[in-house]
């Protein structure tokens, strides 16, 4: 739900899928929705989630990765025992995912701490506040933030995220 989108927006799809098509959990008098399994996604598919979510193009990628997991041509289980770059090649493989998703994945879903999602949030706190004046790749970024944080990396972006998206990056000097 990622491609393309603002996190507002992001937040209000996954709501809007899980509510959908989730089940419902309550606690303390509140309820909220499991996210969509795969199977479910698979059996609405493109343009179920086209119209009725709004997904736009990325309903295309969800309803295909839906169905080679729910088929079981991914094991999503089984990349939690891969080794960090093993498990983010396979997620790659999947049509419409790129490195920042499958970090996404692999920090938040996979307990890959090494992890180092690269949005415009994380490459300005990096850029602006490890190299400033120089314009720098989402790649060096990745690479300069495992060279430096190693194993817990996915705990530097988190922090470098919340930064960034407070207004850390105006009060650099």
């Amino acid at each position: 739900c990622s491609i393309n989108c603002s996190i507002p927006r992001i937040i209000a799809l996954v709501e809007l899928l899980s509510r959908r098509l989730g089940v419902p959990l309550s606690m303390d008098g509140q309820v909220r929705y499991t996210f969509p399994e795969p199977s479910a996604l698979a059996e609405v598919g493109e343009t179920w989630l086209r119209q009725e979510i709004r997904l736009g193009f990325r309903a295309r990628y969800i309803a295909e990765a839906a169905q080679v997991v729910a088929s079981g041509g991914l094991n999503l289980e089984s990349l939690r025992g891969l080794p960090y770059e093993e498990a983010k090649e396979e997620l790659m493989k999947l049509d419409g995912v790129g490195e920042k998703v499958a970090d996404c994945v692999s920090l938040f879903s996979l307990g890959k701490l090494e992890a180092f999602p690269v949005d415009r949030w994380v490459r300005r706190a990096v850029q602006e506040g490890y190299f400033p004046g120089r314009r720098i790749t989402d790649r060096e970024v990745r690479l300069w933030a495992q060279e430096r944080f190693g194993p817990y990396a996915g705990y530097a972006q988190q922090y470098l995220f919340l930064w960034a998206r407070e207004g850390g990056i105006n009060s650099l000097p």
